[in-house]
Order: structure tokens, then sequence, then C-alpha cells
């Protein structure tokens, strides 16, 4: 018996601009050969001859050279699984890193980097319009001529400041005045970019003696509004603070400034057989000081947890200038309060981060990547359930995404789907780990039970890095496939995992029933797509509309966040309130917590100058 060659459905990507949810991604391109043959593999002995139920599976051939994915085996049978399945290997990058740039990741590094664009052919709607309840704050002063005199003197660099208060500097400020989904837009007139803690602590000291509004920014990849400015608050870049100042390679602690870019501190650790434990979409753009000051969750969450747990200790400034020295690289120090988990998600609302110390486990030496299609929901959870008791210690990402956000990414690539036919959920499973072969077995084991039980219908297993990334866009790329339809609403969710997706359906029917989802221009909303992370019982809900419109707005909010409040659950899980949901904590936070945050917020900032206007 012989395997059938098909043809690869993970071909042509070419150009195209990447985007998660966490933020804008980078321009890549593929290059596939799709004439290249394969020899035909003998079948081996089967430890899966008592499977029952026999699915087509595909996988991904491991002597496919890296940049040719362009053909795939299709096993007759469940019961040829085993031979065909064969491990990957993550090896170390072998390029010469400084901590303080950005590098051009190697294959076997997953990267979708870069900072986003700011497009010209669309005028970005001022917040302060987008919401007319939000007043300025009288109590804050306005910049004078006087004011960007000290901050050139106090930061020498010209680069340090980018002055539109004395000067005409529209176009060098739009970037730090907008964000990446054109959503929403600041009248900041100064950038500050300091390069030390002492400068940061100046310009804070001075900003609140003078009562100047602040708001703190890093590699500016939210979905929220929360590192843009709303009225002219001065805009603090940490962009400039981008050195790794130690790594521990005994404990794996690493000490780093906060604009140290993620994608640099993980391919900084890869060099030393670590990882950060945080991984995102927007890792090419993003700052860790951001990641930690909005407690980013990404796609390494159900492996190694949240930043609540792998921070150290952390380094911030406070309002009025005092450095808050809390860079313990210690895991116990059980010594009164801990302190740094006040900065960890408070959004640049009490102090600005200015250095972190993580935990960062070993980089594994062994990685596999699996993309399902699945019948229904029910199953969707089945799978889930096995992967984590026979995947267990390994298990490092379980991705949902329904049917209709992976043909928007197929229309959006023109690429074929990873498996034939269509199916109304997909699942990508990775797993990690430290002995290949161990990995294997456990996963052998996983794929029979899954395949026996009718669980999974079909799938592709990734053999080589290339393919390892290739089966990763099918999830990452659905932000960037929804952009072509015009804007998205979206809603970034905890809900308990068995109506993890039932928001989604009742969205649908919610704005079908009200006549606003339909195929022609006459219709505001395309399409209703759910996905995340099922490991953590997070759904990103997309509502995918032509043109942002109040109408279909006013039909999701607070309709939604209502939905989820019944069900106990939470209206961010991991983008944070920004803005864009100040007047929506109360759906997540009773009173008490709401009164309680509200007390922190005045003691450390009396004066309100840090990122004013937004949930606090």
């Amino acid at each position: 018996m012989t395997f059938e060659i098909l043809e690869t459905a993970i071909a042509k990507f070419g150009h195209a601009m990447l985007e998660s949810e966490e933020g804008i991604t980078e321009k890549r391109r593929v290059e596939t050969n799709p004439n290249k043959n394969m020899a035909r593999w003998p079948i081996g002995s089967s430890t899966l001859q008592s499977t029952a139920i026999h699915p087509k599976f595909i996988f991904l051939p491991s002597n496919v050279p890296p940049v040719h994915p362009s053909t795939v085996l299709a096993m007759s049978g469940a019961r040829n699984l085993s031979a065909a399945l064969r491990r990957v290997r993550v090896s170390r990058p072998r390029i010469a890193l400084r901590p303080a740039l950005p590098r051009t990741p190697f294959a076997t590094v997953r990267s979708f980097s870069v900072s986003s664009p700011v497009r010209a052919d669309k005028e970005i709607k001022y917040t302060s319009d987008a919401y007319p309840n939000v007043q300025r704050n009288p109590n804050f002063a306005e910049l004078t001529a006087d004011d960007v005199t000290y901050f050139k003197e106090l930061l020498g660099s010209e680069s340090a400041v980018i002055d539109g208060v004395t000067s005409d500097a529209t176009d060098d400020i739009e970037p730090f005045n907008s964000d990446w989904m054109r959503k929403y837009r600041g009248h900041t007139r100064l950038v500050l970019k300091p390069k030390t803690t002492e400068e940061v602590s100046q310009v804070l000291k001075y900003c609140n003696e003078k009562k100047l509004a602040v708001v703190p920014q890093g590699g500016n990849t939210g979905l929220v509004g929360g590192s843009i400015p709303v009225f002219d608050e001065i805009v603090v870049n940490t962009s400039r603070m981008n050195n790794i100042r130690s790594f521990d390679q005994a404990s794996g602690v690493l000490v780093a400034d906060a604009g140290v870019i993620l994608e640099v501190a993980d391919l900084y650790l890869a060099e030393r057989d670590h990882l950060f434990p945080l991984d995102l979409g927007a890792k090419g753009s993003c700052h860790i000081g951001g990641n930690v000051s909005t407690n980013a969750g990404g796609l390494r969450l159900l492996r190694y947890g949240s930043l609540h747990g792998s921070v150290l200790g952390l380094e911030a400034v406070l309002p009025d200038g005092t450095i808050v020295d809390a860079l313990s690289t210690l895991r116990k120090n059980n010594t009164g309060y801990d302190l740094k988990q006040l900065f960890i998600g408070s959004e640049g609302t009490i102090g600005l981060i200015t250095g972190v110390s993580i935990q960062c486990p070993p980089r594994p030496k062994a990685v596999n990547v699996a993309y399902f299609g699945l019948e229904s929901f029910e199953q969707v959870q089945r799978a889930y359930l096995e992967a984590k008791g026979q995947l267990s210690e390994i298990l490092s990402a379980f991705e949902l995404m329904d049917g209709r956000s992976q043909r928007l990414v197929q229309d959006s690539t023109g690429t074929k789907q990873p498996i034939e036919g269509e199916y109304p959920f997909y699942c990508l499973i990775e797993t990690s780990g430290s002995n290949a072969e161990h990995d294997m077995a456990k996963l052998e084991s996983f794929l029979e039970n899954v395949m026996g039980e009718g669980i999974v219908a079909d799938g592709v297993l990734a053999q080589d890095e290339t393919q390892f990334q290739a089966l990763w866009r099918w999830r990452e790329g659905i932000t960037e496939a929804l952009s072509h339809l015009g804007g998205t609403y979206k809603y970034d969710v905890s809900i308990p995992l068995s109506e993890l997706y039932q928001l989604v359906e009742d969205c649908k029917q919610r704005l079908t029933e009200k006549g606003f989802v339909g195929d022609d221009d006459s219709f505001p909303v395309r399409a209703v797509v759910g996905y995340g992370h099922m490991g953590d019982s997070n759904l990103h809900l997309n509502v995918a509309v032509r043109k942002y419109d109040k109408e279909v707005e006013k039909a999701i909010e607070p309709w939604v966040y209502e939905w989820i409040q019944k069900r106990q659950g939470s209206i961010s899980a991991e983008h944070g309130l920004g803005i864009a949901k100040r007047e929506y904590i109360g759906y997540s936070q009773n009173d008490t917590m709401v009164k309680l945050m509200k007390q922190l917020k005045n003691l450390y900032d009396p004066n309100g100058i840090m990122n004013p206007y937004k949930y606090i």
C-alpha cells in the first residue's frame, strides 16, 4: 500500500500584510513550487490497527525543503498514520543578535512583525468626536514653548522630541496620534522619547507639577485605544528604552527595558535556548513594557500562564517622579504587599513601567503542529478535553477558528485550505517538549483516539518549520482577512467554555433579525466570526462591517456585555479596557472593586495626569 500524492493546501500565501487580534504584522512571502513531486513512501507497521473509524488525515511530509511546502501526502486510512508521523525539531537560530535592535527572524522562530503603516487614503475620526461625552479636563494645562524647551534640554537628542508646538510636525506625529486599526486618533502636539528611567522620572515630575497630561505608549499595537491620546496629552514613548540588561542562564530570569520589542527579546533568548513566555501576532512591534502594562495574554498562556505569574519584578515611575525599584529576580519574596501586581494590567494609569524582570522557560527542542476540521462545537470541546488529558504537559496551544473565519483567510490570500472540504469549526494544536520521541508517542496516541472516536473529521500535521508557520497563518491571518472587508467591531471576552461559541451564534442571529447582515452594500454587516484561545476560554468575537455604523454599534453594545455578565464572564480577556470599554467596566467588576480601583488611582495619581479619560 502506498500514500497518494495530493496538491498541498498550504500553497502560495504571497505578499500579505498579516495581522492578529493583538496587532499588525509584517509582509512576508512564502515561496512555493507547485510542480515539486515527491516519491511514494512504503507503509510500515502501525499501532492504530484497532481504529474503527478512518477519517482521512493529511500530513505534511518531512522531506519537503523549507521553502517548498508544495505537496502533501494523504493517508488511505487512520491505520497508516503512525508510519507517516514525523517529528518537527525547532533548532536554535544561527544569527547574531543585538538586543537593542530588531532582526530578521530565522525560519525556526515564528514571527509576524513590524510597525503599522498609517495610510493616507482614509481620514481617521478624532476620538474626541467619536466620544462626545468625554470632555477635556479643564484642570490640565496646555503646552507652551517653554515646556518644549525644557524637554529638549532634558532629553538632549533631537530624535527624542517630536515638537508640534513650535513647528509643524504633523506628519511625524501622526503615527503616535493614531492606532493601527485607524479607529482612534488624538490631538497630541508633543512626543517624548526618554532613554533612561531617570529621564522618565524628570519628565513625569515636571508634567505633574505643571499639570500636563501624559499618555504612556509602547509599540502602539493595542485594540482599545489605551495608548492613544484623546485630546492634547503628551505621548511618552518607550522606543528608545530598548536595552536587555541581563539574563541568568541558570535561573532563566531576563531583565530588560520596557521598550525592548517582544520579538527581539525572544530571539535573544533563543540564542540562549530559552523563550519569552508570551507570544503575540504583534511581537515584531509591541514592547514588553506595554505587554506587562496591559497584561497581554497571547498564544502561550495555556502553557506558561499569565504575566501575573511570570513577571518577577518591575521598575516603574509614578506620576510625581518617584522611581519604584521593585526589579526583583527572585521567584520567592514573601515580604509584604506584592505591589508590582498593581502595575500589571493597569494600562499606564498609575505609573509608567520602565523595566521588567521575567521568568523565561527553556526553549522546547521538539514542536509539533496539527490542524483539524470538526463537525460541531461539541466535538471541539471533546477534542480539547482529550488533548488536555492525553497531551497534558506538552500541550502548548489549542486554538479555535470557525469556518467563516477560515474562508475569509482563504479569500484574502487565494490559498487552498490545508484540508479538503469545509467544516464549521477548525482547531490548531501545538505541542512542545524536550523529547521528540516521547512527544510523538503521546501525539500518536491522541490522534488515534480522536480519529477513532470520530471527534476529528480531517486534519494535517506539519513536518518542518515552514509548514509549522504556514499552518499558524490560518489562525493569525484572520484579522488581516477581516481588514479587507472594511471596519471591525472587536470583542475580546472570557466565557465559560461550554458557551464559548454561543455568543457568536446569538450575535449573528440578533444582527440578522435587525436586518444588518447581508451580501450587498445595502447591509452594513458583512460577517460575524469567532475565533480565539480555546485553552484559555477566550473568544474573539468580530463583527465585520462595510463601515463603522452607530446603529450597528447600538445593536451590539451593551447587549454583548449584558450577555457576558449573565454568564459571569469578562468583557476583556486580554486586550484591556482603554477608552473603548471605559463605560462598561461595571459588567465585569462590582461597585466595591471599581471603588477600590479609583482609590488607588487617586492615591498614586492625585492630579490624574496618567493616561486620563480611559477606564479610571
